[in-house]
């Protein structure tokens, strides 16, 4: 089987991701209008546009367009996407990464989650070693980047403040996840969750979606290999990762090489 190579288009002359959006995108400005907006989407281009027009958590909503207003110094002369950040990749992925949010200089400014930041430098080069994307760099979303056969979302889809959201800003966002996963499940063998904030996410929205979650639910750790059954029917594999963060990757808590191992596994499991 050959899997699919898929990158986004870009809007000219921002480095950005087309905007999903138009003027009639429906804009949820509270839970109850994620709820609904998720519920209706209707298909994975329509989500996509929803999610990236949200304006439903304040806090967030500040923060991200903040951050976009004053940006970086190393960014001064750069436009900043300062929206939510929908999920990028295939639409009917093999492997699925799921992390937590954007970075607030990283996809709050690029427009794709794990683009143009220090965790991605780490991701993108393992994916890379292993065979599961073309280049061993993300620096922005027209950099020509594809995923082999796979797919990256976020828990969260704003970049919060010390990258740490309210629990009331997890729950009210946890439906575009829920209907993302919906949409890609069935074609999915391996997720690979970063840090313990995106394994929980997926065993959440597992249960969420109606699967037979076991009991006790799988504990996360670096490498862990859990079985879980498919809404719908089948198994994927869930695949803990530690976070590619500073925190981590400085203090040796992450090497390459442990990285790369469940990278390839997510390979071997998903015949990418």
């Amino acid at each position: 089987m050959t899997a699919h190579e898929f990158t986004s288009p870009v809007t000219p002359g921002t480095g950005w991701p087309e905007d999903p959006a138009t003027p009639a995108t429906p804009v949820a400005r509270d839970a109850d209008g994620v709820r609904s907006g998720a519920a209706s989407a209707g298909g994975l281009h329509e989500l996509e546009a929803r999610v990236s027009v949200c304006r439903a958590c304040p806090r967030l909503v500040q923060w991200r367009e903040d951050v976009a207003a004053t940006k970086r110094r190393a960014y001064a002369d750069e436009p900043y996407w300062g929206r939510p950040i929908p999920g990028w990749g295939d639409p009917e992925p093999r492997f699925l990464i799921v992390g937590l949010a954007p970075a607030a200089h990283g996809g709050n400014r690029t427009g794709r989650i794990f683009t143009g930041d220090r965790s991605g430098d780490w991701l993108f080069a393992s994916l890379h070693r292993v065979g599961l994307a073309t280049q061993p760099t993300s620096l922005h979303a027209g950099d020509g980047q594809r995923l082999i056969g796979g797919r990256m979302v976020a828990a969260v889809r704003c970049a919060p403040p010390a990258n740490k959201p309210t629990t009331d800003e997890r729950d009210t966002c946890a439906p575009w996840l829920e209907e993302e996963l919906r949409l890609v499940l069935p074609s999915v063998r391996a997720i690979v969750a970063l840090g313990s904030y995106g394994w929980d996410a997926t065993l959440r929205t597992f249960a969420a979606l109606g699967a037979a979650v076991p009991k006790p639910r799988p504990k996360f750790g670096h490498g862990v290999d859990a079985t879980l059954p498919k809404p719908s029917g089948g198994t994927v594999h869930l695949l803990g990762s530690f976070h590619p963060s500073q925190q981590n990757t400085f203090t040796g808590r992450l090497t390459e090489p442990m990285l790369d191992a469940v990278m390839a596994r997510a390979k071997e499991v998903s015949d990418v």
